[in-house]
């Protein structure tokens, strides 16, 4: 089997490798960590942008005249235009300059802002949405073998660390600051907001981002080619289930707390900012352990968050008790999408664009199905059943990965 090699001792034929990668030089060095903050901003308004409307469905139903069953359908179009957009990005980017490629696609999440906060119908409303998901999905897919090609191999995991960090601020904050900022400026108010930022974040990425040319063609069919290598559908496989363990468990959590814990909406709020704030603790033990500690990682953390799941419902009539369970829960789900990223900049090495497009479809695919068999469970059973539910995809995940040679690729 191949040992863990890092992308520094090995380069593919064809990769492009910038001065920017080699480190060698103190200001190149800089401006590449610089970018990766870009990026990590990028990240942080693509989640914000993606999840604050949650909190504000009500408003947003109530003021373009549909319910919030129809509201939340324009809600979850993104993730549809986001597995589209991942399978075909990086068919698509391999034929321009890779800096133009990420600013473009942050100017359409500028645009998807602008459409929802002037959005006078459904339709509008939807159509907004659909440009989102194509930044969801073409940028997510890109960002692995971008962060590749921005610093040395060595580097990686930390550059990752710092990439989803940005995805830990936004999971904290969005829903809160959402909620809150709703009740003074309007829900449209609260995507005006947002635009600044990104007006920013376009700006920094322009100026920090070097140069990174155009690379060999790739067809959308390597995507799918990438199938046929044992470790990658196994990989597919582990990386489907855990993120459906976890979404069934976490787009229920506000029932939950609600029916079973009967907080109150100021402790919803607290323990659900708490959740998110952990996420900063996940994220950066994850970077601090995956250079040696990948695979097991791999396997163990579905294993915890499907322990940790069900110890909500033995603690779930204290909430001093669920609200500590829930913090350990947040700091293990924001580890999982920094270790499943490490191990495509490892074992990937070849195809880091098309491996990335493959991961993001099949993340937005787990997130739906996901949460559609927690809320199947919830209507027809219990939320019992649905955290349940959840827990068994996870220890299914955690089977799937094994001690970690199924994901590791053969020599």
């Amino acid at each position: 089997m191949l040992s863990e090699t890092h992308p520094s001792t090995h380069v593919p034929q064809g990769q492009d490798v910038t001065p920017v990668a080699s480190g060698a030089e103190p200001r190149a060095t800089r401006r590449a960590w610089s970018a990766v903050g870009s990026m990590s901003l990028c990240v942080a308004m693509l989640i914000a942008s993606e999840f604050m409307p949650v909190s504000l469905l009500t408003p947003i139903a109530s003021d373009l005249h549909a319910t919030e069953g129809m509201a939340g359908q324009a809600i979850s179009i993104s993730g549809l235009f986001a597995v589209v957009t991942s399978l075909l990005i990086a068919s698509v980017a391999s034929r321009f300059e890779r800096r133009n490629v990420l600013v473009a696609l942050t100017a359409v999440m500028l645009a998807s802002l602008l459409l929802i906060a002037q959005a006078s119908s459904f339709a509008m409303l939807m159509a907004a949405r659909a440009l989102l998901g194509v930044t969801i999905g073409g940028f997510w897919a890109l960002a692995t073998a971008t962060v590749m090609r921005l610093v040395p191999g060595r580097d990686v995991p930390k550059a990752l660390g710092v990439l989803y960090m940005g995805n830990a601020v936004a999971t904290a904050l969005a829903a809160p600051l959402g909620s809150y900022l709703g009740s003074i400026v309007g829900w449209r108010g609260v995507f005006k907001a947002l635009m600044p930022i990104v007006v920013i974040n376009l700006i920094w990425q322009w100026v920090s981002l070097p140069s990174l040319p155009p690379q060999a063609a790739s067809p959308v069919g390597k995507v799918f080619g990438l199938l046929r290598r044992r470790n990658v559908a196994f990989a597919m496989l582990g990386v489907m289930l855990t993120f459906a363990g976890a979404f069934s468990a976490f787009t229920y959590f506000r029932p939950f707390l609600e029916s079973y814990t009967r907080a109150s909406i100021p402790q919803l709020s607290l323990v659900l900012l708490g959740l998110g704030v952990a996420g900063f603790v996940g994220t950066y033990g994850a970077s601090a352990l995956l250079g040696k500690h990948l695979h097991p990682l791999l396997r163990w953390l579905p294993l915890m968050l499907a322990v940790v799941t069900v110890a909500m419902l033995v603690s779930g009539h204290v909430l001093w008790a669920v609200a500590g369970v829930m913090m350990v829960w947040g700091a293990l789900n924001s580890a999982i999408p920094v270790a499943w990223s490490t191990w495509l900049s490892r074992e990937i090495q070849d195809e880091p664009e098309s491996g990335g497009g493959l991961m993001v479809a099949a993340i937005q695919l787990s997130i739906m199905v996901g949460a559609a068999f927690g809320g199947l469970l919830l209507d027809h059973l219990s939320i019992a059943a649905t955290l349940l539910g959840a827990a068994g995809l996870l220890v299914l995940a955690s089977l799937v990965v094994g001690n970690g040679s199924r994901i590791r690729a053969s020599r």
